[in-house]
């Protein structure tokens, strides 16, 4: 998996791309990447997922390990253009329930409140 990161306003977004599955995965890259951005005070973080095909249980901890850690830390994180396949991983585990997904990035980056501290 690779994490290229960018913004888009006063939102971060990660364009991820790669399987996220335990045969495939650099260990916990995307927690760490996540850390470094709430260090340095971005808190309104986006995941792209467009580009993961296929996601398991050790994925999914990693999507779950990002989530925990950013709202622990008073930001938010959300995903767009969740692939068929991770959408139907999310509503089998319910964690759908959980996290906010969005179809269209433009909408996605809206829905962050503008005063939730993009900086520190």
């Amino acid at each position: 998996m690779t994490i290229s990161p960018r913004a888009n306003g006063h939102v971060t977004i990660l364009d991820l791309a790669g399987r996220m599955t335990v045969e495939s995965s650099t260990e916990r890259l995307l927690a760490l990447t996540v850390r470094h951005f709430l260090s340095e005070g971005h808190r309104q973080i986006l995941l792209n997922l467009e580009g993961v095909p296929q996601i398991d249980s050790s994925g999914l901890s990693q999507l779950v390990e990002a989530y925990t850690t950013t709202t622990r830390q008073g930001g938010q994180l959300k995903f767009v253009y969740v692939t068929r396949h991770v959408d139907a991983l999310l509503r089998i585990t319910h964690m759908d329930r959980v996290f906010e997904t969005f179809h269209v990035e433009a909408e996605a980056v809206a829905s962050f409140s503008a005063h939730g501290g993009s900086r520190a």
